[in-house]
């Protein structure tokens, strides 16, 4: 499994979803989709991506 990391391509905004679909072996669009269909349920989805967005590193290879 890869690491959780920020890729430097293939990233729409901050590449967190890009990052995450990598770590589990996910389609990048699955994931992208997965939260811009979370985010018309009400919760902190957009709090939680700037955090994660913070906290994971970014692809320095």
């Amino acid at each position: 499994m890869a690491r959780l990391v920020r890729p430097r391509r293939g990233k729409v905004i901050a590449g967190v979803c890009a990052g995450l679909a990598d770590r589990f072996g996910l389609p990048r669009w699955f994931v992208r989709l997965a939260f811009i269909l979370s985010c018309l349920l009400p919760g902190p989805q957009v709090i939680l991506y700037i955090v994660l967005w913070i906290l994971i590193p970014r692809d320095d290879t």
